[in-house]
């Protein structure tokens, strides 16, 4: 390894600043395929759900929207601090300071337990939830039974989310990918059996409320295979992560993990929110209309695995550099992963976008959910460019640790004119507003121009510090 060059636990990668598009993908590719395949694995929790919940009832269906929903609102958040660890272990590895970046994942431990506890009483008492998405008494007594489970699942889950930032950090998605795909084929099963029952062993049709206890079931093997993992395998050695019990609370690594995650979490949480919030005011117009949101939001959120990957690979990669002192190299490799993440975001939304017909009848037949499905999906072209545009300038930010300023873009745009806006539509707020635009596709229109503003707004900062990168005199 070449002075100057980023530890990265075996592979290679070059810090040329002359480095092509090409040279990029072919170090990217690596690191991003594991991940997408984790993330798909993760996501197909909901995808497996959602089918099998969809050929329950319309009122579970119902139920799973809204309970997803206030989910991935209290997870994602707290995820994204967790997930601080990410930018600050890859560049203590880029700098080949192993020691201290296992010290610092002992620090995450503690967050996610934190986190933990306020998650778990959320979502067992989720009043706040059901009351802002105006369920009604069926659907609301189904809600409360699915989240009391992931109740239970949440500290697995952000657990994990400890074990998965590190792995990524160091450039060792394969172990993260493998867990998550034991997972999976643990949780399909599972979810099967609980929601529609097996009467052969006395086990009832739990519906939705059986997806949460398989997802519990699920999170908390993956978890302890982790730790098995971490134990066993040879690699994590140097890291020191095992051998001497959790280390006790450092107020000054939780303060600057803190300082970097909250802000993160923050941002995540605005970016969520804004687009799973629509879950809950679209329930209010009757569970056809959220049911055919729920499946078009299934579909978008697949496609996002894709620009999800290249951006957590671009953010590896560019910390790494970071960390070594390649600061050209960064930026250059930064752009790249931008520009990859954005063409294939174009060609996977505009293919969606010609076949989603067919794409909605794989979810169900019924025809009345098809029909509201259907009209969302006009914008996904659209709306995935500017997904994707946005999720890797964020996270290129955060391999920068530039943290701040993203969650006042966010809050302008995904929760003023995405949220604000499709609500304003989506409800005639005011009067004038077309047909076509009222009920559910006016969140998706406003959501759109959302992520198009958050996109413009986060690659004009992406660019701005890397010009003020560029203006630092050597060291």
């Amino acid at each position: 390894m070449s002075a100057g060059s980023p530890n990265t636990g075996g592979t290679t990668l070059p810090v040329s600043p002359r480095a092509t598009l090409a040279d990029s993908a072919r170090h990217i590719t690596p690191l991003a395929w594991p991940v997408f395949v984790g993330q798909i694995s993760v996501l197909a929790f909901g995808t497996i759900d959602t089918l099998l919940v969809a050929r329950a009832s319309a009122a579970d269906l119902a139920a799973l929207a809204v309970g997803a929903a206030a989910y991935i609102t209290i997870f994602i958040g707290f995820m994204g601090v967790v997930l601080a660890l990410s930018p600050i272990v890859g560049q203590l590895h880029g700098a080949g300071r192993a020691a201290a970046a296992g010290r610092q994942v002992h620090q995450a431990v503690w967050v996610a337990a934190a986190l933990s506890l306020l998650g778990s009483t959320l979502l067992a008492f989720p009043a706040p939830f059901l009351a802002l998405a105006q369920a009604g008494p069926e659907v609301a007594g189904k809600v409360r039974g699915y989240l009391l489970a992931l109740a239970f699942s949440l500290p697995a889950s952000l657990m994990f989310t400890v074990y998965r930032g590190f792995n990524t950090a160091v450039s060792r998605p394969k172990a993260v990918m493998a867990l998550q795909l034991g997972g999976l084929a643990l949780k399909a099963p599972l979810s099967a059996a609980l929601v529609f029952g097996v009467p052969a062993l006395g086990l009832p049709a739990l519906g939705v409320t059986g997806c949460g206890i398989a997802t519990a079931i699920a999170m908390w093997s993956q978890l302890l295979a982790a730790l098995w993992l971490v134990r066993r395998d040879p690699f994590y050695t140097p890291f020191a992560l095992t051998g001497r019990g959790l280390d006790r609370p450092d107020r000054s690594a939780l303060h600057a993990h803190l300082k970097l995650g909250l802000p993160m979490g923050a941002a995540i949480l605005i970016e969520v929110t804004g687009f799973s919030s629509m879950a809950l005011f679209i329930s209010r117009l009757g569970t056809t209309p959220v049911a055919g949101h729920q499946i078009a939001a299934n579909l978008v959120s697949l496609l996002f695995m894709v620009p999800l990957a290249l951006a957590n690979a671009t953010m590896t990669l560019a910390a790494q550099r970071i960390g070594a002192g390649a600061t050209e190299a960064a930026r250059r490799l930064s752009w790249h992963g931008f520009v990859i993440g954005c063409g294939v975001a174009a060609v996977l939304g505009l293919a969606v976008l010609l076949a989603r017909t067919p794409i909605v009848g794989l979810y169900t037949r019924d025809a009345a959910i098809i029909a509201a499905a259907l009209p969302l999906l006009a914008w996904v072209a659209v709306f995935h460019i500017a997904d994707a545009a946005q999720t890797i300038a964020a996270f290129v930010l955060r391999a920068y640790k530039v943290t701040a300023i993203p969650v006042l873009i966010f809050v302008a745009a995904l929760w003023g004119v995405g949220m604000g806006g499709g609500y304003m539509l989506a409800f005639n707020v005011g009067g004038g507003v077309p047909a076509a635009l009222r009920g559910a596709p006016g969140f998706w229109f406003a959501s759109t121009l959302g992520l198009v503003l958050a996109g413009l707004l986060l690659t004009g900062l992406m660019a701005w510090v890397f010009r003020q990168q560029e203006q630092r005199p050597a060291a």
